[in-house]
């Protein structure tokens, strides 16, 4: 069986309880606002448009954002009115699993033989932190938005927080439509050094993994905390493997990292400063004293 543990028992709350459901959002006078749905390898995302009403009809620069570690795109939804107002189609966005977004199914029990079509029990995968998965996501927005008669595609930007941070270095590196990149208090892991010993929790990510690929352990129960205190716990040893750092190398997106004075998690020196050192700075404008975003306008 390879599904995780069914008991609710010691689970944080769904961050999205803290929100209005995007049925009863109301934005701030003059923006427009629209639920929109975008299919990411065959999951539901639930997204949410902001643009300013003045400007109806007209394209506009755009800005893809998402939310961080076991965050939900209503809380951003204020900063989005914001950019709204000052000009932009801003594109929100749930990534699978969290906020009302859909979720990826596994079956409870065993698929029969052949490729007929047939019944089955599943169960939803919610609330676990898979960033290979989430940066999809980041990719099927960008893609929705190129069908969007509102978006320019010509000027368009990501901006990221915290977890998304990392991603949005990830997804300008390989994606050349994005022209901008904000990453903020990002986490942002580089690749270990070649002999770096194997800590206790790189011991548990490989026998998490094991374990899942054998069967034995499924994915992990929704908003489970694993890491600290952050809500979701990651998949497997898949962190070990995200080393968006390393992404910097492939950047020519213009680029602003917001590092924060006393971070908690990680060290600056080791993210949003090691980052810009990686970048290739010989094809980036030094963006150091604004936002790129602004270059977008």
């Amino acid at each position: 069986m390879l599904v995780g543990p069914t008991a609710a028992l010691c689970q944080p709350p769904d961050p999205a309880s803290r929100f209005p459901p995007s049925g009863d959002y109301q934005p701030a006078a003059g923006v427009g606002f629209r639920v929109v749905f975008i299919i990411s390898e065959g999951v539901r995302l639930h997204g949410e448009l902001f643009w300013p009403r003045a400007e109806d009809g007209h394209r506009l620069p755009t800005v893809v954002m998402a939310h961080g570690w076991g965050g939900v795109a209503a809380a951003l939804r204020r900063d989005a009115s914001d950019i709204a107002q000052a000009g932009y189609l801003v594109l929100l966005f749930d990534y699978r699993g969290w906020g009302e977004s859909d979720a990826r199914v596994v079956l409870t029990g065993t698929a029969p033989a052949g490729d007929a079509p047939f019944t089955a029990e599943v169960r939803p995968l919610r609330g676990y932190i898979d960033p290979f998965e989430q940066v999809e996501d980041w990719f099927n927005a960008i893609d929705w938005l190129a069908g969007e008669p509102m978006a320019d595609m010509n000027r368009l930007g990501l901006r990221g927080s915290s977890y998304s941070g990392g991603h949005v270095v990830y997804v300008a590196s390989r994606d050349p439509r994005v022209r901008a990149i904000v990453s903020q208090v990002a986490g942002i892991a580089s690749r270990p050094e070649a002999n770096a010993a194997e800590t206790p929790l790189v011991r548990a990510e490989r026998d998490r993994a094991t374990r899942m690929a054998r069967g034995e352990l499924g994915y992990p129960a929704p908003r489970e905390k694993l890491v600290g205190d952050l809500t979701g716990a990651p998949v497997g040893d898949k962190l070990l493997r995200w080393w968006p750092n390393e992404e910097a190398y492939h950047l020519t997106a213009a680029a602003l990292f917001i590092v924060a004075e006393n971070e908690e998690l990680m060290r600056n020196k080791d993210n949003g400063q090691r980052v810009r050192a990686r970048e290739r700075t010989e094809a980036v404008r030094d963006h150091s004293r604004h936002s790129p975003l602004r270059d977008l306008r």
